[in-house]
């Protein structure tokens, strides 16, 4: 009687697998509407809707370094039906910075597939009398903790760039966390702060209006979204890089024909050239990688960041 009931619920298991999707799919972006993650998700959400034959539902869930709504995500039934966009603020920074979180990112998640990544630039309001990388540390030092940053959260990584940014190059800079990209980028066109680090995605659009100019940028070699923009490596501190990473992840344990049906949905979105050429135009930088490597890059990257973040005494707001 016990092996016909294990069969019975392998078969509806199956058939539910094999039925996928059969209704709507939330994609949580755990950051506010209008954020560089969230012009990201919702062009992807797009794409894999067209693909999978239901509508793919952006749920913005705000808050606690992306915690909140990651785990949401992680809480939820692994069926499918509730995925996670999100950079590597989520899967490492976040981790990193608060060890006692509601999900662990090795053990909660899985990864669709990985998207791209989005390198993030130091940004300046019109104002500030500077225009290089070396002018802004000796603004900053010369106005010692008078001058603020802003970042898209505390724990992020628009924080540890921030962070990374005052201990190699002794700029005293107060930091000013947001709950998102956009507040922060409305602060900074306003004046209320003097910098941020922010992603191409979203600085962007406000580059080409002339509201930001953009001192440098945190990836080892220029974006090919800002080619004219130097980097902060090559500006004088040659091993500065922090680059946010962004991968589609749903909750641990998804039945391996849904796992298949949602990555075939991904790669076909990011290999349609009108979304690639959205997604480029929108400041990320393209490349499809397969799920498996989420598990390498957050092995890698985690105690690393644990290290630094123990080096440079950051802290949670």
């Amino acid at each position: 009687m016990k092996r016909f009931a294990f069969l019975l619920a392998a078969l509806v298991a199956s058939a539910s697998a094999a039925a996928f999707p059969d209704r709507p799919i939330t994609l949580v972006v755990p950051y506010p509407p209008g954020g560089a993650t969230d012009v990201i998700g919702r062009i992807v959400a797009k794409g894999m809707a067209q693909r999978l034959g239901q509508p793919v539902v952006v749920d913005n869930k705000a808050g606690a370094g992306t915690a909140i709504g990651a785990t949401a995500v992680a809480q939820a039934a692994a069926d499918g039906y509730a995925l996670l966009i999100s950079s590597n603020t989520t899967f490492t920074v976040t981790p990193a910075l608060r060890p006692k979180l509601a999900f662990d990112p090795q053990k909660s998640f899985e990864s669709i597939g990985l998207i791209g990544t989005s390198p993030l630039v130091l940004l300046a309001n019109p104002s500030v009398p500077a225009a290089n990388v070396k002018e802004v540390v000796a603004l900053a030092k010369a106005r010692p903790a008078k001058l603020a940053y802003g970042s898209f959260g505390s724990g992020t990584t628009s924080h540890f760039a921030g962070e990374m940014f005052k201990l190699v190059s002794g700029a005293d800079l107060l930091h000013v966390p947001y709950k998102g990209s956009a507040p922060a980028m409305t602060d900074l066109i306003a004046g209320q702060v003097q910098f941020t680090f922010d992603t191409n995605v979203a600085a962007l659009p406000m580059l080409q209006a002339g509201r930001v100019k953009a001192i440098a940028v945190t990836s080892l070699q220029r974006s090919p979204s800002l080619p004219n923009v130097p980097t902060i490596a090559e500006s004088g501190y040659p091993d500065f890089e922090m680059v946010p990473w962004i991968a589609v992840v749903a909750p641990r344990g998804l039945p391996q024909p849904v796992q298949k049906a949602l990555s075939k949905a991904l790669i076909d979105t990011l290999a349609d050239p009108v979304i690639r050429d959205s997604l480029q135009k929108a400041g990320l930088d393209v490349a499809y990688q397969p799920g498996s490597v989420y598990d390498t890059k957050v092995a890698r990257e985690l105690p690393q960041l644990r290290a630094y973040v123990h080096k440079a005494k950051i802290q949670a707001d």
